[in-house]
């Protein structure tokens, strides 16, 4: 168990690695110039004295070679320090710590919700007995996913909101300004739990296992909920972990929609106006929060099937 932990810490930090070196490189190259946008030099160029840009890229560094700023920035970023944010002056950290709360609160309950939805479909899908009702809801998994993000937005808020005043359709306020985002969020998210979850156990429900508790006199809540959902846990797992970034990715399109301070605005705010410093920490938390929920979803596997930890080691063993 503890080689298993120590290749899984091992691989997250590479991840994160990555996530920094891409994102810095391709934030560098990016055509424009913060420090020029920062300056007003996009607005009038004339008016800028080309000795007040030259300060102000010494001020932030990007006067320096680009292996040089790498270097420096990653060993800032080691000790949790992105530097000032090029538009406001203002601390990464401070301006990401500021409106993370909001974010997180958004993607868990949507998460909540996603993982609560489509697990819900998927057992019913597979445990009723009747055809039409079975077919009726495994078809909407496939219409969960192809539904924009936004443009559920737009249609919970005309219903619920405008037409039904039962919901706020903007802000921040209290547990009925997140209802409307969450199931926005959760709509995707929870669909392809559904449709992964429902293979797996349709699968799951015709293994030999399964015909032998049913042999057994087992009832079919047991199966479905003591023998078949156990095994057929682990793909839905992976996939849970692998949606964490998109429900990251999607705050931003919500978070625009609904009016709502948090993260997503803060970051299509910082690439409107080439704030590299705040992109960059925005990726790099996007990608420690990627990397530490499926570092868990690995911890969770051998609780629910020993034999991971046992074929990890044998592999490691071998090399």
């Amino acid at each position: 168990m503890r080689r298993y932990v120590l290749r899984r810490l091992a691989q997250a930090a590479g991840v994160l690695w990555a996530a920094y070196t891409v994102s810095f490189l391709i934030l560098h190259y990016l055509p424009g110039d913060p420090v020029s946008a920062m300056a007003g030099q996009g607005a009038d160029q004339a008016a800028i004295d080309p000795a007040q840009i030259e300060a102000l890229k010494a001020e932030y560094g990007f006067d320096e070679p680009l292996p040089v700023q790498y270097a420096e920035h990653l060993g800032r970023a080691l000790r949790g320090e992105f530097g000032d944010s090029v538009a406001t002056g203002r601390s990464v950290t401070t301006t990401i710590g500021e409106a993370l709360p909001q974010t997180l609160v958004l993607t868990g309950a949507g998460l909540l919700l996603a993982v609560l939805a489509g697990g819900g479909l998927a057992m019913a899908a597979t445990y009723t007995s009747r055809r039409w009702l079975r077919q009726t809801l495994l078809s909407l998994p496939p219409l969960g996913v192809s539904v924009p993000t936004f443009w559920a937005g737009l249609m919970l808020v005309e219903v619920f909101s405008f037409q039904a005043g039962l919901l706020p359709a903007f802000g921040n306020e209290g547990l009925r300004g997140l209802v409307l985002p969450a199931v926005t969020i959760a709509i995707p998210t929870g669909a392809v739990i559904a449709q992964v979850l429902a293979k797996s156990l349709a699968r799951a429900l015709d293994e030999p296992y399964v015909q032998t508790a049913r042999a057994k006199g087992a009832g079919r809540a047991r199966i479905h909920l003591r023998h078949a959902l156990r095994n057929a846990s682990l793909p839905a797992l992976t996939i849970i972990g692998l949606l964490v970034g998109q429900l990251m990715a999607q705050s931003v399109v919500v978070e625009t929609v609904f009016s709502r301070n948090g993260l997503g605005r803060v970051t299509a705010s910082a690439v409107t106006a080439q704030d590299i410093p705040v992109v960059q920490g925005v990726v790099v938390f996007g990608a420690l929060v990627f990397v530490l929920v499926n570092l868990v979803v690995d911890l969770i596997y051998p609780l629910v099937d020993p034999r991971i930890v046992v074929a990890g080691s044998r592999r490691w063993s071998l090399v």
